[in-house]
């Protein structure tokens, strides 16, 4: 016997709540009425398209993994394909990323795992480690489901340099963090589990390495021709969800029938009542909603950190040269505000247009930094393109072109800043959240990156069981 009519709330409009918000009307297409709730004036989240130079170009997540490691499409490419949006996927020119060392743009080297290698000998001098470090102790790395940061076992085995040249650069690029402060388990979970049976780092890395089941050639990424806001208005459409905007959920209380929702100003606030929510918003607010119908959740979901970035968006006059890469990465160790940056249309074949604008995208900040972005939009523009121009300019002195021509003022920019956007997962993070999924009361289901980790896969994946529990939780009411 089907669902008899249902309301569930999906707090929280980001991928990961409109991917809930798909999958319940997927499971209960005519038995529930869906309410999404976005405190903001927009859905989306961290998924936002803008324009620049008359080009899209995004605001916020370029682009997504394309597939798992199992070899199969990704969630966020399968949610794509049902949503219509398959033919609408573009991938990545196949262009080299290099690091930037000591003001040098160098090749990042092929073969590691999140900058980890699994072949020293494939560092060609950007980092000098010790292979005699990594012994076999006769014990494997990790005890099962024992969780480290990941700065600690790679410095452990194979040096300082690796980790702060290679491993930092690479996670800063994600996570906008540190490799001392991340856990394994959640930004390398196929190392992990690797790392409980190997003995070495090196085997480690190699066995992770060979059971992923990507496809030779395959694209490693894809994005949405026209912008990542399509994926979100599609998921919103199918969801076939009342989107309430602009109207934050200030309190959740538990009833006899299912859950309470208070809304809006203190003043005048109003109520919505259903039979179960799906919570997918950041950590505070997720701690907050929490904190009386259910403390201990409340607290250790609250303890989680994150980190504020901006990006700096610069439509450069067309022809201007750029070396023949997609982007950079920095360690941060050289000092710079600049931490990664895109050289957008070379990078995505399908926007770079004759006499089109030559668009780069810089991102700006890591964890610990946030005085640093205290700038206003046109420093912050200005320090950008400074970094930009003296890293470039070193590149093309190592190409023999002339040295001290500056980076050309951009016909057009923006900034867009992501205050306490990229959670900082520290070590046993995957251990507090399952702890802390097992302790919710009926009817209530944690989802987003907050819990699960970032990329839009992972996201989208997190919402979709997020759908699972709730569906499942009312066909047993």
């Amino acid at each position: 016997m089907g669902i008899v009519r249902k309301r569930i709330a999906v707090i929280g409009g980001g991928i990961a709540g409109l991917a809930a918000a798909v999958r319940l009307r997927e499971q209960i297409p005519e038995g529930a009425d869906i309410v999404v709730f976005e405190q903001s004036g927009a859905l989306g989240g961290k998924l936002r398209t803008g324009e620049l130079g008359g080009l899209t170009v995004e605001r916020g997540a370029e682009s997504f993994l394309a597939s798992g490691p199992d070899g199969a499409d990704s969630a966020a490419v399968t949610l794509a394909r049902r949503l219509g949006l398959g033919d609408a996927l573009v991938h990545p020119a196949r262009q080299p990323a290099a690091l930037a060392i000591d003001g040098r743009l160098t090749p990042i080297p092929g073969g590691t795992l999140v900058g980890v290698p699994g072949d020293l000998s494939t560092l060609n001098g950007i980092a000098d480690a010790d292979p005699a470090a990594d012994q076999d102790l006769g014990r494997p790395l990790l005890g099962p489901d024992e969780d480290v940061a990941v700065g600690a076992l790679v410095r452990s085995r194979y040096g300082a340099e690796v980790v702060d040249r290679l491993v930092d650069p690479m996670l800063g690029g994600v996570y906008a963090g540190r490799a001392d402060q991340l856990s394994l388990r959640v930004t390398m979970p196929q190392l992990a589990r690797t790392a409980e049976t190997e003995h070495t780092l090196r085997a480690a890395v190699r066995a992770a390495q060979a059971q992923s089941r990507r496809v030779p050639g395959r694209p490693v990424f894809a994005a949405v021709d026209g912008g990542m806001s399509r994926l979100v208005s599609a998921a919103a459409t199918a969801s076939r969800a009342r989107i309430s905007l602009g109207l934050p959920v200030r309190e959740l209380i538990r009833t006899a029938t299912g859950w309470r929702l208070v809304l809006g100003p203190a003043p005048a606030p109003r109520t919505e009542d259903v039979d179960a929510v799906v919570l997918a918003v950041p950590a505070k607010p997720a701690s907050r909603l929490l904190a009386e119908v259910a403390p201990a959740v409340a607290q250790a979901v609250g303890t989680l950190t994150y980190a504020s970035v901006a990006l700096a968006g610069l439509a450069l006059p067309p022809g201007t040269v750029l070396p023949e890469l997609s982007g950079f990465l920095v360690p941060p160790g050289e000092g710079t505000l600049v931490k990664a940056a895109t050289f957008f249309t070379r990078k995505w074949p399908h926007l770079d247009r004759p006499g089109g604008p030559v668009v780069v995208r810089a991102s700006l900040g890591r964890a610990g930094e946030e005085d640093r972005l205290q700038l206003d939009d046109a420093a912050l523009l200005e320090w950008a393109r400074r970094e930009l121009g003296e890293l470039l300019d070193r590149a093309r002195q190592e190409l023999g072109e002339p040295a001290g021509a500056p980076l050309p003022a951009p016909a057009a920019s923006w900034i867009q800043r992501w205050g306490g956007a990229l959670p900082q997962y520290a070590p046993g993070h995957a251990d507090r959240v399952a702890a802390a999924r097992a302790a919710l009361p009926p009817g209530l289901a944690l989802a987003g990156a907050a819990f699960d980790g970032v990329g839009i896969p992972v996201c989208v994946a997190s919402g979709e069981r997020a759908a699972d529990d709730v569906s499942k939780f009312l066909e047993e009411a």
